[in-house]
């Protein structure tokens, strides 16, 4: 099973901060969490300092490769930074499918 995870600390959050699940809006001083594991990003969000990690709105996301899943963590600290009640953003494209080879004839 392939994992990664990316925390950035010290995001400050743009007017209307950043939603969650859990307790509504946080907003201030904050640290963006993703974790990705079998094609799922899950993004959390605490106060930088805090022990308490709460889910982002949107959170968990189907995500297919660690180059996504890494692209979405991106995606999420920016949308962090511009506030508005931040979500995570939509997820990368789906999973390619395999072509399917066609029989000789």
């Amino acid at each position: 099973m392939a994992w990664a995870s990316w925390t950035t600390r010290g995001v400050f959050s743009g007017h209307g901060g950043v939603l969650t699940d859990e307790v509504g809006v946080l907003s201030g001083d904050l640290t963006v969490h993703t974790t990705w594991a079998d094609d799922t990003a899950q993004v959390t969000v605490q106060y930088t300092g805090a022990i308490d990690w709460f889910t982002m709105s949107g959170s968990p996301v189907p995500c297919y490769s660690e180059d996504d899943s890494r692209r979405l963590h991106e995606a999420v600290v920016k949308s962090v930074r511009e506030g508005a009640a931040a979500t995570v953003p939509s997820p990368p494209p789906q999973k390619p499918e395999r072509p399917t080879q066609s029989a000789q004839e």
